[in-house]
């Protein structure tokens, strides 16, 4: 697959899937650039989160480009946005550019549109997003749950589970739905093991 250019928002945290959406607030200046350049071109930016939380650090290997989807102009020169996930990427080197956000050229992975789980897959993740959910004390409509598509179930839990970032970005690289709930199995029941010693997950 080609190589293409992407001018890029690393965000510790923030993960997007194709085919879902993530609201964003955009404040800070080169990020409003990227955001009007993006608006001037063809409206796609790529969501990656960076190794560590510093200035300029090593990025992961694996984003999602999203499509700037609703968009709202605020005072001084901020924006509310919801991006439109549409694929996964991988880092191939970032680019030395002049523009005050990063840009990096990437190769865009391809997605099965019709991945699913077997039967078996489906009902031991359901059951351990029980467990889970009753060990954190959430709320979860859990008939709106089973009717969800397995792509939209596996991915929409992925890219909100509250586990830190290398867990959430090996739930993003996993190759294939089946791999990526099987990953969220055994990380439910690490980090839902982990509460007896009152060590509660908390939202990255």
């Amino acid at each position: 697959m080609s190589a293409k250019r992407i001018s890029i928002f690393p965000l510790p945290g923030a993960i997007l899937y194709p085919g879902l959406h993530l609201p964003l607030h955009i404040f800070e200046p080169r990020y409003q650039a990227l955001i009007k350049d993006a608006m001037a071109r063809d409206r796609r930016i790529g969501m990656i989160q960076p190794q560590r939380g510093e200035e300029g650090a090593p990025l992961f290997s694996v984003g999602c480009i999203g499509k700037i989807g609703e968009f709202e102009a605020l005072d001084g020169g901020r924006f509310n946005i919801v991006l439109e996930g549409e694929s996964r990427f991988r880092v191939l080197r970032e680019l030395d550019v002049i523009t005050p956000f990063r840009q990096i050229e990437g190769e865009l992975l391809d997605e099965r549109e019709d991945d699913c789980l077997a039967a078996v897959e489906r009902a031991s993740f359901e059951q351990e997003s029980r467990r889970f959910a009753d060990a954190q004390g959430y709320q979860v409509d859990w008939d709106s749950v089973a009717r969800l598509d397995d792509q939209s179930l596996i991915n929409g839990v992925a890219q909100i589970v509250p586990f830190d970032a290398a867990s959430k970005q090996a739930l993003l690289e996993a190759d294939g739905l089946s791999e990526r709930c099987e990953l969220m199995v055994q990380l439910m029941q690490f980090y839902g093991r982990r509460d007896g010693d009152d060590e509660r997950v908390t939202l990255q």
